[in-house]
């Protein structure tokens, strides 16, 4: 039987993380859903989120001072990831008429424009951010995106500070 250790609740984090981006893969590659620029940018925070639990679990923060720097930066990724999440579903539940029109791919920006407009231009929104074309439950991705990122979020800073678990 497995020991229940704070290295193996962060690996598994880290696990639901990895799970993550591979469904969100799947969808791009297998079920040939596109991901618009705010998705791309979620996925960056998922990763981010998930890279930060393989580096705790490979070197788990020990001391008052480094769980406090550890529980901040999961909290940074993980709220500006559902901020993000959160500006997608804003966009997808406005009315039609309010959506704005679709721009350039994150690629094209990224290579045509300085970085401070690409993030204004990502953050502004594009018509393909508004396309509702995956959901479950009655939520959209980026909606659940918001709720594995709160629950990974407080399941990582509540890993950090287990006692218990060495």
């Amino acid at each position: 039987m497995m020991r229940i250790t704070r290295r193996n609740l962060l690996l598994t984090g880290f696990l639901c993380s990895v799970l993550l981006i591979a469904y969100a893969l799947y969808t791009q590659y297998v079920l040939g859903l596109e991901p618009c620029p705010l998705c791309i940018l979620q996925r960056v925070a998922v990763i981010a989120l998930g890279l930060s639990f393989l580096l705790m679990a490979l070197k788990h923060p020990q001391t008052k001072q480094s769980k406090f720097f550890a529980s901040l930066l999961l909290t940074i990724i993980s709220s500006a990831g559902v901020g993000i999440a959160a500006r997608h579903v804003w966009l997808q539940n406005l009315p039609p008429d309010k959506v704005p029109g679709c721009g350039p791919g994150l690629d094209f920006m990224m290579a045509n424009f300085p970085l401070s407009e690409v993030f204004q231009m990502v953050f502004s929104g594009s018509g393909e951010c508004a396309e509702i074309s995956w959901s479950f439950a009655f939520l959209s991705m980026p909606a659940w995106v918001i709720i594995w990122l709160i629950f990974l979020g407080s399941y990582g800073v509540w890993t950090i500070h287990q006692g218990r678990y060495n």
